[in-house]
Formats: C-alpha cells, sequence, structure tokens
C-alpha cells in the first residue's frame, strides 16, 4: 500500500498533479477540500460546521476533518494506495494519520511537499477564482489569511517527516508536465 502526502500551500498545484499520479500510480486521491465541498453541498453535519471555519479562511477543526478522511478512506474500495491531498495540515493530523493507517495496518510511504513563491500563488488563485466560482479563491485577503494559516500550522510537518526520513520537497514552479515528472521521479523510489 503505497500511501503519498501531497502538500504545498493553496494554489500549489496539488489538485492538478493529483489527477496525473492517480492514474500513473492507480492510488485514489483523497483531497480534503474536495470532500468539505462534498460534505458542505450535501449539507452533512460535518460540512456545515466545516463551512463557518472555511467561510471565514480557517482551517476547519481537525476532529471534522479527520473523521471525513476516515470515511473516505474506508468507503475507497480496492486501491493500491491513497494520495493525501492537503492533509496533514498539522502535527496532531499527522499523529492523528499515523494512528488511523497503523490501525491498517499501513504507513505514510512520502510526503511530497509542492513548492513555490507566495505572490505566483496568490494570483493562480485570484486567475483561478474567475472561473471557479469559490469565493476563497475570490478574495485576496483571505487567500493571505489561509497563507499565514499554512505558515504557522502546516510548514512545523517538513520537520516532522524529514525526522522520519519521509520529506521530498519539489519545485512547484513549470510547466503542469514537468511538475509531474519531478513528483513521478520521487514516487518512483517507492512503487518500482
Amino acid at each position: 500500500m503505497v500511501n503519498i502526502v501531497l502538500f504545498g500551500k493553496p494554489g500549489a498545484g496539488k489538485g492538478t498533479q493529483a489527477e496525473f499520479l492517480k492514474e500513473q500510480y492507480n492510488l485514489t486521491h483523497l483531497s480534503t477540500g474536495d470532500i468539505f465541498r462534498f460534505n458542505i453541498k450535501n449539507g452533512t453535519e460535518l460540512g456545515l460546521w466545516a463551512k463557518t471555519f472555511i467561510d471565514k479562511g480557517d482551517l476547519v477543526p481537525d476532529e471534522v476533518t479527520i473523521k471525513m478522511l476516515e470515511d473516505a478512506v474506508e468507503n475507497a474500495g480496492n486501491t493500491a494506495g491513497f494520495l493525501f491531498d492537503g492533509f496533514p495540515r498539522t502535527i496532531a493530523q499527522a499523529e492523528a494519520l499515523d494512528a488511523f493507517l497503523q490501525s491498517k495496518g499501513w504507513s505514510v510511504t512520502a510526503t511530497i511537499a509542492l513548492e513555490a513563491d507566495d505572490e505566483i500563488l496568490v494570483q493562480r488563485l485570484l486567475e483561478r477564482g474567475k472561473t471557479s466560482g469559490r469565493p476563497d479563491d475570490q478574495d485576496e485577503e483571505k487567500i493571505r489569511n489561509r497563507y499565514q494559516e499554512y505558515n504557522e500550522k502546516t510548514a512545523p510537518l517538513m520537520s516532522f517527516y524529514e525526522q522520519q526520513n519521509k520529506f521530498y520537497p519539489v519545485d512547484g514552479i513549470g510547466s503542469i508536465a514537468e511538475i509531474t515528472k519531478r513528483l513521478s521521479a520521487v514516487i518512483d523510489n517507492f512503487v518500482n
């Protein structure tokens, strides 16, 4: 079971890259953003609770995120592994993910961070917001708040995974194909 954590700031290209990687490696793509939007759209209790935080540009509390993710893993069916996109975002979430995966006899194989300059990412999100309809991509102040949250809560994950020899930074600037090639070079070390 190959379990890859793909992280980077909003707009770094995680979702775009995940679409290629899931096909290439037969992984189930679990995007916390997609899981949140599904639960919000369908008016689930967890979704309504998550929406109150998302609307402010804040991170959703761990217990909500973890429960949604566990449900998604349980319902995934036959897969060669998982591509976690946007989770974990905190050390507490990483520890909860480890505990959940261990309960199934699995572990995190590697974490890959798509790295890019904030100013480039802000422009990407504002551009995406013009067509996505996502209000969190249309307000520069909310975008910058998301980056502040990331810097405070997610950046420490680099050290957490470095200590386990599971952290791999990848340059997230370039063509989609170039970035996919960089990511594949890392993942190929674990699947071949």
